[in-house]
């Protein structure tokens, strides 16, 4: 926590304590404290409060997949014009990036993912998805809402800002590598660092975790086709069971956590799928695994996707 908290306080004060042309205080110590208590006094109004909800409710009914946010991104851009707010459109195929400040350095970046999973959603209730087989199931409208939140909130008190806010709505997170693709169109462009926040159903409302050093995973996904030859149940030693062999490559693959990975390297390999037969009684052809794999460091992400190649 010291950690991040200590950048977010340097940029702090570079964003609203400095002038960037002297070094000179424009604003004193008792102002400065003043802000997030502003910030939060107008957070709490009910009129942004409860623009707030509507617009996270709007977008739950029409949740879009990856880099087809095209309506997503379309609500984005009409709040930010209502607001006054510049920005870029498309970036990334449906990205948007809103600019508030100087349009000089410092740059800080805050960001927010757009995209929906392809879930049925089950629960009954007033702004239930109007999008069979999508649903907001993993926070991306809050996600959304909350940087619509942040941007009137900085749009507000704009004068204050002595560099450049953009506001980063990134397509495809959900396994688009959205995120390459706005970095290569040139989003974080001179930017010093960049903000984002997750949203988590066990941290009690009104509370931010937070913590020192990596908090959230990499991730990657794997899928084999496990070929055999089917044949009926009866009579198993004339074929080559592809479920039995897929059963034995998904035992091992635990092993590469439990037994191959530092206990203090955090790892996960989860198998999630297992597709194969159509029948109680015939051996199929072949069967299909797939799952995730996640880490906290680039060099144990990389060795696990070796492993789980060599081990299938």
């Amino acid at each position: 926590m010291g950690v991040s908290k200590g950048v977010f306080s340097i940029l702090y004060l570079n964003l609203f304590f400095f002038n960037p042309s002297s070094s000179s205080l424009i604003l004193s110590s008792k102002e400065l404290s003043e802000i997030p208590i502003n910030f939060l006094k107008f957070a709490k109004k009910s009129e942004v409060f409860d623009w707030m909800v509507g617009v996270r409710r709007r977008l739950h009914e029409n949740p879009e997949l990856g880099y087809e946010e095209f309506e997503t991104s379309k609500l984005i851009r009409e709040e930010l014009d209502k607001m006054g707010i510049s920005y870029k459109y498309p970036v990334a195929v449906t990205g948007v990036i809103g600019s508030i400040g100087s349009g000089k350095p410092p740059f800080v970046a805050i960001r927010a993912d757009m995209d929906a999973l392809p879930l049925q959603e089950k629960v009954e209730w007033d702004h239930k998805s109007k999008n069979p087989g999508k649903m907001h199931a993993c926070g991306h409208d809050a996600h959304v809402a909350m940087l619509l939140g942040a941007a009137k909130i900085l749009q507000e008190n704009r004068e204050l800002i002595k560099g450049t806010v953009l506001l980063v709505f990134q397509p495809a997170e959900e396994g688009g590598g959205g995120a390459k693709k706005m970095i290569d169109a040139g989003a974080l462009e001179n930017v010093e660092a960049i903000f984002g926040l997750h949203v988590a159903s066990h941290v009690p409302l009104a509370e931010v975790e937070t913590r020192s050093g990596p908090l959230l995973a990499g991730s990657g996904f794997f899928e084999s086709v496990i070929s055999g030859k089917g044949g009926h149940a009866a009579i198993p030693q004339h074929s080559i069971d592809p479920i039995l062999a897929a059963s034995n490559v998904i035992v091992s693959l635990q092993h590469l956590v439990s037994r191959e990975a530092d206990p203090l390297d955090s790892q996960v390999v989860t198998v999630a799928k297992f597709q194969g037969g159509g029948a109680f009684n015939v051996i199929p052809d072949s069967v299909t695994i797939g799952g995730t794999f996640r880490a906290f460091s680039k060099e144990s992400l990389i060795q696990l996707k070796q492993r789980i190649e060599e081990v299938t």
